[in-house]
């Protein structure tokens, strides 16, 4: 067997692979000495069926089979061993061919990475904001926490700070869920008022887009993965199914004792402090994350390079469960491109960073998240043992695998932006913050 590559161009290439019949012949034999063993013909006993007479009936497709094979697998190996980076995968291309020849030839279409450099100065206009809780939202909070410690009231009709209990539904997108959030998570006065004054029954619908503050509230609520929320833009139905508000705990040693363990904060001054820093610690997150986005934005529109456009049009039409025509491929195209352009950027950053993600890391990062879940539910001081077993449970699961190392990666990648991105930096309040993110 004989591989060869011709180079079209920079992005651009047609391996052809060029098949004897000494690289096949045997297998095909051996395919049919077990076809013969096996075959049901009537006229003949089992394992007693001629060979001329299997051969003439399945031959051809055994031969078929086992030619396929062997190009998969040779066209796999040689683009591993000569660490060709393609686009999509490969296109086999359209020829007439002598099957009764001694060499058969095959030819391939394929799409190539472009090579570039990323030069992450170029993400100059990124900000770094640095968010704030200032007195007026310390004492919200406050209040908050005192109504999510105190006793649970039913009522008839939704008012400012109340909890609700809803149906969550958008069957056009397969959204279906049960959820209770309190009205004051939702983002915008405009679309609270839609909630306030609604009794149990009635049904309200609103965008999903910046319903609430960030991203992973909207997940939790209308019960999607991350991937799926990320520009999530529809109408969902709430329809009302509870309605309640939390009369005010008091300020007192066992409610303090209660939200942060005995004697850990023992006056209402304390509690502000803390409050603050946990708080300006969750900003920290969202502002890293809108700092990376737009860093992310300035290099997708500062890191010039091409892509092998013809090529990626003509795959998407085969590449689906669907057939597409040439039209809804470029339509295809034109929506992921820039999500292609991102990817093949940040490849390119893990790459010339070496960014690595080991197992010990993935184990602590997740023995991380999983205490401060705990320490949400009040368990400020789990057992290494308990953690170790939730650890192992998480870790089972491939998907939980890959969303973590996704997060990890993520994090990674923030900190050397913080590191490399030549920002400036901004302090803002929260609801400014807000403001100059949305708009509102």
């Amino acid at each position: 067997m004989n591989i060869t590559r011709n180079n079209v161009d920079a992005l651009n290439a047609v391996i052809t692979i060029d098949v004897a019949k000494e690289d096949y012949a045997a297998k095909v034999e051996n395919v049919l000495k077990d076809y013969r063993k096996n075959a049901n013909i009537p006229g003949f006993r089992k394992g007693q069926v001629p060979a001329a007479l299997v051969k003439k009936q399945y031959g051809q497709a055994i031969m078929f089979d086992e030619v396929n094979k062997l190009l998969q697998e040779s066209l796999s190996n040689y683009l591993n061993d000569e660490k060709i980076d393609i686009l999509g995968n490969p296109l086999p291309v359209a020829k007439d061919i002598n099957w009764d020849a001694d060499t058969l030839s095959f030819d391939f279409e394929l799409g190539l990475a472009p090579e570039f450099t990323v030069d992450l100065a170029a993400a100059k206009n990124a900000t770094k904001y640095q968010i704030v809780a200032d007195e007026e939202m310390v004492n919200e909070q406050v209040e908050y926490i005192q109504k999510q410690y105190g006793k649970l009231v039913s009522k008839d009709k939704v008012e400012e700070g109340d909890d609700i209990r809803v149906k969550v539904a958008n069957t056009a997108e397969g959204i279906e869920n049960e959820t209770t959030f309190n009205v004051s998570n939702i983002r915008t006065k405009t679309n609270q008022k839609k909630f306030i004054g609604k009794k149990v029954g009635d049904e309200v619908t609103v965008s999903t887009k910046g319903l609430f503050e960030d991203e992973h509230k909207l997940m939790d609520v209308l019960k999607v993965d991350h991937d799926k929320v990320h520009g999530l833009d529809v109408e969902v139905a709430f329809t009302i199914e509870e309605i309640s508000t939390q009369e005010k705990a008091a300020l007192n040693q066992e409610f303090f004792d209660k939200l942060f363990g005995e004697g850990k904060v023992t006056s209402e001054d304390e509690l502000k402090t803390r409050i603050k820093e946990d708080a300006e610690k969750q900003f920290a997150q969202q502002a890293d994350q809108k700092f990376m986005n737009d860093a992310v934005e300035a290099l997708v529109e500062n890191t010039k390079f091409d892509l092998p456009k013809e090529f990626l049009i003509k795959w998407l039409q085969t590449a689906g469960e669907t057939t597409l025509t040439e039209e809804q491929a470029q339509e295809e195209y034109a929506k992921s491109e820039k999500g292609l352009r991102y990817q093949l950027i940040e490849g390119k950053i893990i790459t010339d960073n070496n960014l690595q993600i080991t197992f010990d890391e993935i184990k602590d990062y997740t023995s991380d998240l999983i205490k401060d879940q705990m320490a949400q539910f009040g368990q400020l001081e789990p057992s290494e043992d308990d953690v170790t077993n939730i650890v192992s449970r998480v870790l089972s699961n491939q998907e939980e695998v890959k969303r973590i190392s996704e997060q990890l990666m993520n994090e990674k990648m923030m900190k050397l932006f913080a590191e490399k991105v030549n920002a400036k930096t901004k302090e803002v309040t929260y609801k400014d913050f807000v403001k100059e993110v949305y708009g509102e």
